[in-house]
């Protein structure tokens, strides 16, 4: 065999894995239970069965005495032929009938409607009268709503607040932008360049208002920066937390695409459940690059979220979040002071910079994009050389600092405790406020 997909697959078991020759893996699908799922397997090459032969499959059941197929069937094809049992989802064409009912009782139907939209927007007439013509009405010229509530969104992730304020309400519950004609002119635009994302966002992100200084206007009575009177300042969402630290170390992967990873989490995160023993799973720690993907990819588990991830409001996708909470607590500071993303980002920051002609500056400058004043300055190198001198009297101290990863320590000429208190000056570089907070 040389390929196998299925239309399911258990997370840890893969189907590829039911022909890796290995006795203790195999393909499993809790998830999809009481559902019919299709598991295909290519040959290398070509079966040459002679007329009237009969095809012998074995299957092998060695990693659970309970995890057996109940009822099945095998099909065989030729090459670019899906067996006759496969499922395709489509969309049907039939028009399903829709009526009043009255006074809200499922048994008293009343009169028959057909799909339309209300008066007070642009007219339906003309469009299908089903999904794919509900969504050539959304993008249609005539319809501002799409286009207005897109870049409403997309003005929020770059200062805090939307044009308008509730992103998820533009009716009458939701509040009057305050920038209507700002509004109207980036859905027209956004509208005619096709619905380009990127230039909209280049045309946000290179705008002057974008690029003013943050710091508060005490003459100016507008705590929320309605007015736009200055840039806004916010905290980052927990996954760009994460991501930056690793891109500042150079330790995030850029590999697009693929399944979900899961990276450090603090044993027995998963434990309490009440899962009987039989439909328990297990965190298994991803190895190599995985241990650095974007947090995009982070294995989501809606009963126990990444820790790290919940702690600073990433939402449970329960249901869709047009806008996170951004709350404050010192169990963020925790994490990164203590996860062990950070020290080892720290760490190989610090093997990155070392070699520079002044490595503090070189750090602060990949972590914060601008260089430290004379007082920040003095105030790492002093950290600095008393954590060198804590970890020349302390030994162990210096290599457990060093020790913290999966990551292997790449090979330098720096001393033990010089390399200890340079990571030290970059994790604290990492929790700075500046550092999480968009300025």
């Amino acid at each position: 065999m040389k390929e196998a997909t299925a239309t399911f697959d258990q997370f840890g078991f893969h189907v590829k894995q039911s022909i890796d020759g290995d006795s203790t893996t195999g393909w499993a699908v809790q998830g999809g239970l009481n559902k019919t799922q299709i598991a295909r397997f290519d040959f290398e090459t070509e079966l040459n069965i002679p007329k009237g032969s009969r095809l012998e499959a074995r299957m092998q059941f060695s990693s659970h005495d309970k995890h057996v197929l109940g009822r099945f069937r095998f099909a065989s094809s030729i090459w670019g032929i899906t067996p006759p049992n496969a499922l395709t989802m489509i969309m049907k064409e039939e028009e399903r009938e829709t009526r009043i009912l009255m006074e809200g009782l499922y048994d008293q139907p009343g009169k028959r409607i057909t799909p339309r939209t209300p008066a007070v927007l642009p007219s339906f007439d003309g469009y299908r009268l089903d999904r794919l013509g509900l969504v050539d009405w959304l993008v249609s010229k005539e319809n501002p709503l799409f286009a207005r509530v897109s870049v409403n969104r997309l003005w929020q992730q770059f200062f805090g607040y939307g044009l308008v304020k509730t992103p998820d309400n533009f009716g009458l519950q939701g509040e009057l932008p305050s920038h209507p004609e700002l509004l109207d002119w980036l859905a027209k635009d956004f509208i005619n360049h096709k619905w380009d994302l990127h230039q909209t966002i280049k045309k946000i992100v290179l705008s002057a208002t974008y690029g003013q200084s943050s710091t508060y206007r005490p003459e100016l009575e507008d705590p929320e920066n309605r007015s736009l009177s200055r840039a806004s300042s916010f905290r980052l969402p927990a996954e760009m937390i994460r991501d930056q630290a690793l891109a500042a170390s150079g330790l995030l992967s850029k590999k697009v695409g693929g399944p979900s990873v899961m990276p450090y989490q603090p044993d027995g995160v998963w434990d309490d459940l009440n899962a009987p023993p039989s439909h328990r799973e297990f965190y298994v720690q991803s190895k190599g690059d995985n241990l650095y993907r974007k947090s995009l990819y982070t294995y989501w588990r809606r009963a126990v979220l990444h820790p790290s991830m919940s702690t600073f409001d990433a939402p449970s996708r329960d249901v869709c979040t047009v806008e996170r909470a951004s709350t404050n607590t010192p169990l963020q500071a925790l994490v990164t002071l203590h996860d062990p993303t950070y020290w080892e980002a720290a760490r190989t920051l610090a093997v990155l910079v070392h070699g520079e002609t002044d490595p503090i500056k070189s750090a602060f400058e990949r972590v914060l994009s601008r260089k430290p004043s004379n007082k920040e300055f003095q105030l790492l190198s002093d950290l600095q050389n008393q954590r060198i001198s804590h970890y020349r009297k302390d030994s162990k101290s210096a290599n457990r600092t060093l020790s913290v990863g999966e990551s292997p320590p790449s090979s330098t000429t720096m001393e033990p405790a010089q390399l200890a208190g340079l990571t030290d000056v970059c994790h604290t570089l990492f929790n700075l406020s500046e550092t999480i907070t968009r300025k």
